[in-house]
């Protein structure tokens, strides 16, 4: 007696076939799974035969040996419950072997039969679909999730025995309607709006220009400056999510177990603000089931640190990776599983422990040398992939009382949409959407600069002691600003404006 049914691993963010294979044969009574499985799967045993037999279904009273193939890759997780249980069902000719072969099967099964949301459906449904499979039986509360997958045939069961009267023809259940992305409702968490942010014109410019070409920004200034305020109004004036970023972010979100089920896919860029005591592992991710971290749950959106130099260094060295390439690579003994990371990092900080360092009206008391300490908890590499460094000192009394608003994110936002547009036309042939992703040939292609700019980047690059990535991210940040004017060419007062967003290097750091 054996049997066979089609399920789905995860290997990062794609799905791979697994053949639960099951085999029934006359012996002591046991039970045996085998496929470099987990802990997880390995106690699927106990929540399997319960789940059968208080489903009033027959279990067998033999020896059962359930293999997971292909048997050297790692299985772990209770996705395999469902399958292996319908396995044994097949085996004993309780279940329909030839209708079962059609479909996937995914769920995870509680011991009262029930078959509980799996972690992981929508890469794995992604996968399926492009090797070639339409149908699936999974878990009913996954089935938001799965709804925005076109071309699959999906059903969706609560327990177990539903399942297996479905595969009997025994009741019909109707597969899962698909759901057009377009047409639901944006649910945004609401942001603060930039007009109720008094004063800071430079800082408000630099992160419009981040937001348009998709530019790292720091921004350094004594307590209660508003820095804080200002990176909590920025998701305000950022691009909507397209479909097929929101089909890349939910897959990071389903696979870490952090997607709201009612929603079923993520329609706002992701805001992720983790705490400073973050250990590394919940930054980069990893872990027994190397889940990803802040880092890849900030994809498309944007990972927002807090007084960045109370962070360990350690954890701050780990963002030089996504900075540069956009992904976040987490190696383990098995195997490297590689996860996007492309995001906008915004950062804060004070420039010394009291906060005064270089303040216009407040004197700081800090040593020099602890001053340098301070400083020097950011390092110079990672400094240079941050594109902008901006001051952001304190407003004045009179500022704060003033009863008119400034101008708000919603004009900042269709400003920023346009620059974005002009970007998505011209990469489009490229596989990039902002200025900030474009490689060393598009640099070249994109970002020439008249003879009197280029004087003015070479007495940059000297003065300042610019390395060669700070010099590309200047051009980068030029380009962006030259779209948000409509300019088809970068013009000198865009360079200008562009290296005085590299200058606090020196003054901080020189």
């Amino acid at each position: 007696m054996l049997a066979s049914v089609k399920s789905y691993g995860l290997n990062g963010i794609s799905g791979y076939l697994i053949k639960c294979e099951v085999d029934i044969n006359r012996g002591l009574p046991g039970y045996d799974i085998v496929g470099l499985v987990g802990t997880a799967t390995k106690e699927s045993k106990e929540r399997v035969k319960s789940a059968i037999k208080n489903s009033g279904l027959k279990y067998p009273i033999e020896k059962i040996t359930v293999n997971l193939a292909p048997a050297d890759t790692k299985k772990d997780g209770p996705v395999y419950d469902l399958p292996i249980a319908l396995g044994i069902l097949s085996a004993m000719g309780q279940v329909d072997v030839d209708k079962l072969s059609k479909y996937i099967v995914l769920g995870e099964l509680g011991l009262s039969g029930e078959v509980r949301k799996v972690n992981g459906v929508l890469p794995i449904l992604i996968s399926a679909r492009q090797d070639g499979y339409t149908k699936v039986i999974m878990p009913k509360e996954n089935c938001i999730e799965a709804s925005f997958i076109e071309g699959m045939t999906i059903y969706g069961v609560s327990n177990i025995k539903e399942a297996v009267d479905f595969i009997n023809n025994e009741i019909e259940l109707s597969p899962i309607a698909y759901t057009d992305f377009d047409t639901i409702k944006q649910n945004k968490k609401k942001s603060l709006d930039f007009k109720y942010v008094k004063g800071q014109a430079q800082a408000k410019r630099a992160l419009e220009i981040a937001a348009a070409g998709g530019h790292n920004v720091l921004m350094i200034g004594p307590p209660g400056s508003g820095k804080t305020m200002l990176a909590k109004c920025f998701p305000s004036i950022l691009p909507e999510l397209t479909f097929d970023e929101a089909l890349e972010v939910t897959k990071i979100h389903s696979i870490a177990g952090v997607l709201d089920s009612k929603e079923g896919i993520v329609t706002t860029r992701p805001i992720r603000s983790p705490h400073h005591t973050a250990t590394t592992l919940s930054l980069t991710g990893g872990g027994r089931l190397a889940k990803p971290g802040e880092i890849s749950l900030a994809h498309t959106g944007v990972l927002f640190l807090d007084e960045m130099p109370e962070y360990s260094r350690n954890s701050l060295e780990t963002l030089r990776q996504p900075l540069e390439d956009g992904v976040i690579t987490i190696t383990r003994v098995e195997s490297a599983i590689e996860y996007p990371a492309n995001f906008t990092l915004i950062a804060s900080m004070n420039p010394c422990p009291c906060g005064n360092y270089g303040s216009k009206d407040k004197e700081c008391k800090c040593n020099p040398n602890v001053i340098k300490k301070y400083l020097n908890k950011l390092s110079g590499p990672l400094m240079d992939r941050i594109d902008m460094h901006i001051e952001v000192d304190s407003v004045t009394y009179d500022e704060l009382r003033s009863e008119d608003l400034e101008e708000p994110s919603e004009s900042i936002k269709s400003r920023v949409d346009k620059a974005r547009d002009i970007q998505v036309q011209r990469y489009k042939d490229s596989g990039i959407f902002s200025n900030a992703k474009m490689s060393d040939h598009l640099l070249k292609k994109y970002c020439r600069v008249s003879k009197e700019s280029e004087t003015m980047l070479r007495m940059a690059f000297d003065r300042l002691n610019l390395s060669a990535r700070a010099y590309s991210r200047i051009l980068k940040v030029a380009r962006t600003i030259a779209d948000l004017d409509g300019s088809e060419n970068i013009k000198d007062e865009h360079i200008i404006e562009a290296i005085s967003y590299r200058s606090l290097d020196n003054k901080y750091w020189g």
